[in-house]
């Protein structure tokens, strides 16, 4: 009882910073559920979750949602999302999150050092993005970190940024949560946590929504590569640990 109240509150903890860094609670809640559950529970449990939360999100953002956007970053990821999560079952991950780590602190720093560079929202660099969010999601079960800096690249209002994420993500989580099924990562012993996890998202995204009141566009554009700065540390820290 006493994990199950730790990894709720972290839970929480997880969906507020999801919010407020505008692209969803898996690039957190990963780590998090990592010390609670087995690896490929983790898969299963985040995709759920993140199901629950996107839906709150566009809730609650809906109308910055850009449907543009949405087609050529949301198409290609849902796509490649399935081909992440069906060799998922074959590849050590480990190396990939190692991998992740670095490219979330380089490309995040260069944002963060540089910060008047605007890359063009174009076909190409929205396609390219969904394609590597995608395929990442599915591997390790968060791809978040890659789509924030796209959409901070393209510096999006806030709204849009959000709204537009929430639908991209919930088209990949829908994929890789069918996928995760298939391949038995979503076990009966775990979905008590479905009720649990939505009344986490609804109140997650209520408060980060509250926090985001006070932040100017700059200031939201800055906090969202901190925490995918943050993030990557982590990651990395802990893949080093499992070498």
């Amino acid at each position: 009882m006493e994990h199950l109240i730790y990894f709720v509150l972290l839970a929480l903890a997880a969906e507020i910073l999801g919010t407020v860094g505008g692209f969803g609670s898996s690039l957190f809640f990963v780590p998090i559920a990592s010390y609670f559950l087995d690896f490929h529970s983790v898969l299963g449990v985040t995709a759920m979750f993140h199901v629950l939360s996107n839906l709150t999100k566009i809730a609650f953002f809906h109308k910055g949602v850009d449907r543009k956007l949405i087609a050529s970053l949301g198409i290609p990821a849902v796509a490649f999302v399935v081909l992440g999560a069906y060799l998922s079952q074959f590849i050590v991950t480990k190396w990939l999150e190692l991998g992740l780590s670095a490219f979330m602190i380089a490309l995040s720093g260069y944002f963060l050092i540089f910060q008047n560079t605007i890359i063009k929202p174009t076909t190409f660099n929205s396609v390219s993005g969904g394609i590597a969010s995608g395929f990442i999601a599915g591997l390790v079960g968060t791809g978040g970190s890659i789509r924030g800096i796209t959409l901070a690249a393209f510096n999006l209002k806030m709204e849009v940024f959000i709204a537009t994420s929430a639908v991209i993500d919930l088209a990949i989580d829908s994929s890789r949560t069918v996928v995760y099924a298939s391949n038995g990562f979503i076990h009966k012993g775990d979905l008590y946590l479905i009720p649990i996890l939505f009344v986490v998202s609804v109140l997650g995204t209520f408060i980060g929504k509250l926090l985001l009141r006070k932040f100017s566009e700059s200031q939201f554009k800055k906090v969202v590569l901190l925490l995918i700065l943050v993030t990557g540390i982590i990651t990395g820290f802990t893949a080093l640990q499992k070498l």
